[in-house]
C-alpha cells in the first residue's frame, strides 16, 4: 500500500470511531454536544491518529484495537485547538476553513467543549483492550504541565520576547512534540508485548518528527495562504511569536526539518519493511502543504 491509501483508510476509520464515541447532538445539553462534534468532525489531517494506526501496524495489531487510542489522541488534539483559539490565548477566528468554536458558538461553550473533549479522551481509554493504564499515563503526561499545557504556557509568556533556538525547541517539544510522542507510544502499547528498548527507539523517532512537524507549520505560516491552511496565514507574525524561520531564515528552517526527518528515518533501521509506513509518514510531515 502507499501512504496515500493508508491515510484514506485510517482517516475514514477514525472518523467513524470518533462519531461513535462522541455524544449525539440531540442529547442534552444539546449545544455543548453540538460544539464538541463541531470541534472534532469538521475536518483535519488526522496526523495523530494516523501515527497510532501506523505504529500499531508495525506490530501487526488489529486496527479494531487501535480505534480507541487513535480516537483519544484526536479528542485531545481537538480540545487543545478549541482552547488555543480562545480570545485569552491566540484569539483566532478561523480553524480548518471554518469559524473557530467560540465564534460558531460562544466563548463559554467553547471552554466547556474543550474540557469535555479532554475528559472524554481519558474515559474512552479506560475501555482500551490492552495496557490501558500505561496509555492513560502516557496521554496524561503529554497533555498536562509537562506537555501541551506547559508548552502553551511557555508560548504565552514568550510573545514579543527574544528566544534562542534551544528555548524555542524546548517550547515546541512540549507544546507539539509530547502529544506526537504519545501517539506513537499508544500505538506500540496496543501490542500484547513490547520491549523497552523498542519503545525508546520509537520515542526518538517520534521526538524528531514532532519537532519537524512544528517547523513545517512555521514554514507554511510564511509560504502558504489562508485558503490552503484553513486558518489565517501569517498569524504567527501578527501575534509577534518567535518561529523557526524568524530565527534561522526559511532555508535554515527547512534544512533543520530535513535533518530531523533523516534522523527519524535512520532511527528505524532496526525494523524491516513493516516500518515503511512510518518512514513515509516522516517524509509526509515536511512535504504537506497544510
Amino acid at each position: 500500500m502507499t501512504l496515500k491509501s493508508l491515510i484514506t483508510i485510517y482517516q475514514k476509520r477514525v472518523d467513524i470511531a470518533l462519531d461513535r464515541c462522541l455524544p449525539a447532538s440531540t442529547l442534552e445539553p444539546q449545544r455543548l454536544h453540538e460544539a464538541m462534534r463541531y470541534a472534532v468532525l469538521n475536518g483535519g489531517k488526522r496526523v495523530r491518529p494516523l501515527l497510532v494506526y501506523l505504529t500499531g501496524q508495525l506490530f501487526s495489531v488489529d486496527p479494531v484495537s487501535l480505534d480507541i487510542p487513535a480516537s483519544a489522541v484526536e479528542l485531545i488534539h481537538a480540545f487543545s485547538l478549541v482552547h488555543d483559539d480562545l480570545p485569552a490565548m491566540d484569539d483566532d477566528d478561523l480553524r480548518r476553513g471554518k469559524p473557530t468554536n467560540h465564534k460558531a458558538f460562544d466563548e463559554a461553550t467553547a471552554i466547556l467543549a474543550g474540557d469535555a473533549l479532554q475528559t472524554l479522551a481519558f474515559y474512552i481509554l479506560t475501555q482500551a483492550p490492552a495496557h490501558r493504564l500505561e496509555m492513560i499515563e502516557a496521554l496524561a503526561l503529554a497533555t498536562g504541565s509537562r506537555g501541551m499545557a506547559g508548552g502553551q504556557a511557555i508560548d504565552m509568556v514568550s510573545v514579543g520576547q527574544t528566544l534562542n533556538i534551544s528555548e524555542l525547541e524546548n517550547m515546541h517539544n512540549h507544546k507539539t512534540g509530547m502529544l506526537i510522542r504519545a501517539c506513537v507510544k499508544l500505538g506500540a502499547l496496543a501490542s500484547s508485548s513490547l520491549e523497552q528498548s523498542v519503545l525508546k527507539t520509537l520515542d526518538h523517532y517520534a521526538k524528531c518528527i514532532g519537532l519537524a512537524f512544528q517547523i513545517q507549520d512555521d514554514i507554511l505560516d510564511v509560504e502558504s495562504d489562508t485558503e490552503t491552511l484553513g486558518k489565517l496565514q501569517g498569524s504567527d507574525i501578527a501575534h509577534n511569536k518567535v518561529t523557526y524561520p524568524a530565527l534561522l531564515g526559511l532555508d535554515g528552517a527547512k534544512n533543520m526539518a530535513n535533518e530531523l526527518i533523516e534522523e527519524a528515518i535512520t532511527s528505524l533501521n532496526e525494523f524491516d519493511d513493516k516500518a515503511d509506513p512510518l518512514r513515509w509518514m516522516a517524509n509526509y510531515i515536511i512535504t504537506r502543504q497544510f
